[in-house]
């Protein structure tokens, strides 16, 4: 009598414990790659720079999503504009970070409630600590590596730090991430367009990574 109930071993995912751990990946790596063809469809818009300048400025005080995917969309669409896409993206950015410097000024009691919601407290304590320490080369890192820059452009409004140094912290930081972003994609992103688009997924978690690596920097190391 044929156990009709038997699992079928010809059935490769249904034999394979560990196919059904990576399929658990499948619904965020839709969300993810959604998410790359909205930012892919601003990019070929009449308007995509100003929402490049629009994203750049907010993610520099408050907003969570950083500007460099709609960047490197967009220079990959138009390798020739680099340079100016880059520094939209930097000027806008710095102003954003200037918003950020008056809101610590003006409102840091307003928004710590904001900022302890979001679990950035201990974040936005190392970045008092850093200010202290270093300063302006708190804000160059900050502006350069994934660690989150609006805590560090709240805080440095806070500490009251010297506002021309911020300035100038915030520009080379800022300044070096979003102008070797759009150099590397004007000289390889055409001819690694597809590869790029066929693991964006990927490359998207990795990015995640990369933030959360920065807040453990800086809540736990320094």
């Amino acid at each position: 009598m044929t156990n009709n109930n038997a699992p079928n071993y010809d059935n490769f995912d249904d034999t394979k414990p560990w196919w059904h751990i990576v399929s658990l990946f499948n619904t965020p790596r839709r969300v993810m790659r959604k998410s790359y063809n909205w930012v892919i469809g601003w990019s070929e818009k009449p308007s995509a720079e100003k929402a490049l300048g629009g994203l750049s400025f907010a993610e520099s005080s408050f907003f969570p999503i950083p500007p460099d995917p709609l960047l490197i969309a967009m220079v990959v669409a138009n390798p020739k504009k680099w340079f100016r896409l880059a520094t939209i993206t930097t000027l806008s950015s710095v102003a954003g970070g200037l918003f950020g410097y008056f809101i610590g000024i003006v409102a840091i009691s307003a928004v710590m409630p904001i900022i302890i919601d979001v679990g950035y407290k201990d974040a936005y304590d190392g970045a008092v600590q850093w200010f202290a320490d270093y300063g302006a080369l708190a804000v160059i890192v900050a502006g350069f590596t994934p660690i989150p820059y609006k805590i560090f452009t709240i805080a440095g409004g806070a500490a009251n730090m010297f506002l021309p140094l911020f300035i100038v912290g915030s520009i080379i930081g800022r300044g070096i991430r979003f102008y070797l972003v759009a150099f590397l994609m004007h000289h390889f992103g055409r001819r690694y367009k597809d590869t790029i688009e066929k693991y964006i997924d990927i490359l998207g978690f990795v990015f995640i990574g990369l933030l959360a690596l920065g807040i453990y920097i800086l809540k736990f190391v320094f």
